[in-house]
């Protein structure tokens, strides 16, 4: 689905305007998220929360799961920012976006109930296996691996796993988790290199 930073071309994603109205738009939602269950949710009540008219909605988004995945994937870009999770070199980088999943998850449960309940993997995802293919393109694997394969069964690894630590109760620290899943995640790199 559409993402505030890969939607559109280059003016609508550094047009002033735009990236006002995606915002408006994001924080309308969460608001009313606050209030309200999603399915109950209109496009006209985002809005309208927005002080936007509806056209305006359309302009950005085809629908309302359209800007909850945005907002998410948002979201969760800004809380690697945050954390200041630097991937300029290999070493690391995997355990940082393990941790920065890790973190977002258990940020979550912050959020409105139905947000922290929701779906989650179409927003993130997408995000980390971007991070991966940036990172491919840095530092490119043996002839004929599938980058985008590759990225996509760690993107899932790194998910799956960082879901059922979150969801398992008295779960042990967050970096110990991200210790963790780089050290299954790794071989899957390392087999994709040589």
């Amino acid at each position: 689905m559409a993402d505030l930073t890969q939607s559109g071309n280059l003016a609508e994603n550094t047009d002033p305007r735009v990236l006002r109205s995606r915002q408006m738009l994001m924080e309308s939602l969460l608001r009313l998220l606050n209030r309200k269950e999603f399915d109950n949710i209109s496009i006209q009540e985002i809005a309208d929360e927005a002080t936007l008219n509806r056209a305006t909605f359309y302009l950005h988004y085809p629908d309302k799961n359209a800007l909850l995945q945005a907002m998410t994937a948002t979201r969760f870009r800004d809380l690697i920012a945050r954390r200041g999770l630097a991937f300029t070199n290999c070493d690391g980088a995997l355990r940082a976006i393990a941790l920065g999943v890790c973190d977002y998850l258990a940020e979550t449960a912050g959020c409105p109930s139905q947000l922290a309940k929701m779906p989650l993997e179409g927003s993130i995802i997408p995000v980390v296996e971007g991070m991966f293919q940036e990172g491919a393109e840095k530092h490119p694997g043996a002839p004929g691996t599938d980058q985008k394969l590759l990225s996509a069964a760690a993107a899932w690894a790194i998910f799956g796993a960082a879901r059922r630590w979150y969801q398992t109760p008295e779960r042990i620290p967050a970096e110990e988790m991200a210790a963790k899943i780089e050290a299954m995640v790794k071989p899957i790199f390392l087999a994709a290199s040589t």
